[in-house]
């Protein structure tokens, strides 16, 4: 069973960063494809970014693409997501998931991820 924390949420103003952190243990880290999701409230859990286990090819939602960019260290086993120049429409809880099996083709759906973090609150004021 693998365990994520996520880690480095917070309150900031737009046009500022963040740096998000997902730790995982219980399980070999680089034979993982990871993701980062979000949802904000009343609506539904969405792809922000993710980085495949083969190959390292990283992913981005429209959204967040030259803004966003997901990193993986896995002598720490640790998946970052630095977020610049961020807006309120960034605001939602951010999640980290992993799968070990997820195709390319599915890399957007959270349904095909079988293990998540509990997630961290990013908030940006206008």
């Amino acid at each position: 069973q693998a365990q994520l924390v996520e880690s480095g949420g917070g309150l900031v103003r737009a046009g500022d960063s963040l740096r998000l952190s997902c730790a995982m243990s219980g399980r070999t880290f680089n034979r993982y494809t990871m993701g980062w999701f979000r949802q904000a409230p009343g609506k539904d859990r969405e792809f922000v970014s993710a980085i495949f286990r083969s190959t390292g090819n990283t992913y981005y939602a429209d959204s967040v693409k030259g803004r966003f960019t997901i990193s993986r260290d896995n002598a720490k086993n640790t998946l970052y997501l630095q977020m610049n120049s961020l807006t309120p429409e960034d605001t939602a809880v951010y999640y980290c998931a992993a799968d070990s099996t997820i195709i390319l083709g599915t890399i957007r759906l959270p349904s095909q991820y079988d293990y998540w973090g509990q997630g961290t609150q990013v908030t940006v004021s206008s």
